[in-house]
């Protein structure tokens, strides 16, 4: 009626040219697909997000799915985790797919899509010829090379490919993702246990499709199993006092969706039942109250200023709160950012250097730092530079010499609430003298993306509060004392 595209999409995992491969196979994508094309998609997509498609399980799945929807596009995209990515890709294409994605060379391979010039060479002269010069693709790639020469600071540090994608299925790009959140944590060591303990957690959660954000699900499930040295069969039996991630508890009470064949039980029950929460039923969504645009809008706009919110800044804070809550909390502090160069954002200035940039339409600026003093004792210092040739002198605190790294006591005895993992405590759901019961939630860490609320082990009254919001702690550091009423 709008006058839009709707593409069906199917989110693809297990592999269906192995019968062993459970729940998931050809009769399970095939009634799938039937039920998209009966709602009256337009298209039809396979999304392999893990680069799980093998050159067997694509001919297989998409001639299939040719010869049932002869009139239906087909579209394939994966990724080339395990470096089967172009030869999987020339197989849809062969079995009857209209539309395969690719990425051009210098962005491809690893973990993102397999590489264009691969493809359009390996394709050309044959039936299935793009149609694409391979010269035109030369000065593209050498583009984005550079362009990516300067993101090296964020790369993951993958060097190769990963064939074990087959086993713990983790999806491309959480597996650079999940790689770097590790390193917070500090399990960089860990990381072939993490990779282990993500096909177990996927095995615990039901074994569902792995794409966001049911992929955040398992993956944090997953660390959280890494840093607390559980094994399954621990988890389901301390399922009722662990302090799970937020995710994992919101996903077991149906807040994201019904997965394939259901919930897991008993673990769905007894987390569920300890926390004293009920599950969803249906379709989340179908329960969501509408959301107050105008009402976002007032709230928005009396705390930031009428012209720091546009129509953009209201919907991004309704789809993702807590993200545009930082970015305006960064935009307090060190202004707009968008218009610096993207090595000078990157990279911080050194003494003598001297950039140009143009700040806003007709106003360029030069920018040279003329001196970093000394550190003060509360890490401060005193930068001196010239702007347009006016002397500016700013204090800024310098993290590398600021001593924040409290020594704080380790938990110990029933009474002590100890941190499940390093992390940053940002909220407090109690204070000293509250009464609280047996799972009652305490407090919530973040560690990167992942958020855990931690719960009270036993019932009584709080007698001490040991962090405070912000704070950064190590795993077992005591947060809270809990004593008998």
């Amino acid at each position: 009626e709008a006058g839009g595209f709707v593409e069906g999409t199917m989110s693809y995992t297990g592999n269906v040219a192995d019968p062993t491969k459970g729940k998931y196979n050809l009769e399970y994508y095939m009634k799938l697909a039937d039920d998209l094309v009966g709602m009256g998609v337009h298209s039809l997509a396979v999304k392999d997000m893990a680069g799980l498609l093998t050159p067997a399980a694509t001919t297989m799945l998409i001639g299939a799915l040719r010869e049932a929807h002869p009139d239906t596009p087909i579209h394939v995209h994966t990724h080339d985790t395990p470096g089967t990515g172009v030869a999987s890709m020339i197989a849809a294409a062969q079995a009857g797919a209209d539309v395969v994605d690719v990425a051009t060379d210098a962005m491809s391979g690893l973990t993102s899509q397999p590489s264009m010039g691969a493809l359009v060479s390996v394709l050309a002269g044959t039936d299935l010829d793009t149609g694409i010069d391979k010269s035109s693709i030369g000065p593209l790639n050498t583009y984005w090379e550079n362009v990516r020469s300067m993101y090296l600071p964020f790369e993951s540090g993958q060097l190769s490919g990963s064939s074990d994608v087959y086993e713990h299925e983790i999806p491309g790009g959480q597996y650079t993702n999940l790689l770097y959140q590790s390193r917070q944590l500090g399990l960089t060591d860990r990381w072939p246990e993490i990779k282990r303990k993500y096909a177990q957690a996927n095995v615990l959660l039901g074994d569902i499709p792995k794409v966001t954000p049911s992929s955040k699900v398992v993956g944090d499930l997953a660390q959280f199993m890494v840093s607390q040295n559980l094994e399954p069969d621990q988890v389901l039996a301390e399922a009722e006092t662990l302090a799970f991630p937020e995710s994992v508890v919101q996903y077991l009470r149906g807040e994201i969706g019904v997965p394939p064949g259901g919930f897991p039980e008993p673990l769905r029950t007894k987390v569920l039942s300890s926390r004293n929460l009920e599950g969803v039923d249906g379709r989340p969504g179908e329960a969501l109250a509408d959301y107050n645009f105008d009402e976002a809008t007032e709230l928005l706009t009396e705390k930031y200023g009428e012209k720091f919110v546009n129509e953009k800044d209201v919907l991004s804070h309704a789809l993702y709160p807590n993200v545009f809550t930082e970015w305006k909390e960064f935009e307090a502090v060190y202004g707009e950012v968008g218009n610096l160069p993207t090595d000078l954002f990157l990279n911080p200035m050194k003494e003598g250097d001297e950039v140009e940039f143009e700040q806003s339409t007709g106003k360029r600026v030069i920018i040279k730092l003329v001196s970093i003093q000394p550190p003060r004792e509360d890490g401060s210092r005193t930068c001196t530079f010239e702007v347009n040739g006016e002397r500016w002198f700013m204090s800024v605190t310098d993290q590398s010499v600021v001593d924040s790294a409290d020594i704080r006591r380790k938990a110990s005895g029933p009474n002590e609430i100890g941190s499940p993992m390093p992390g940053v405590i940002v909220g407090l759901k109690v204070k000293e003298g509250d009464s609280v019961e047996e799972g009652d939630p305490l407090a919530t860490l973040s560690a990167m993306k992942m958020e855990t609320v931690i719960p009270a082990t036993r019932a009584g009254v709080v007698k001490q509060v040991s962090v405070n919001v912000g704070d950064k702690i190590d795993g077992d550091d005591l947060l809270l004392t809990i004593e008998d009423e």
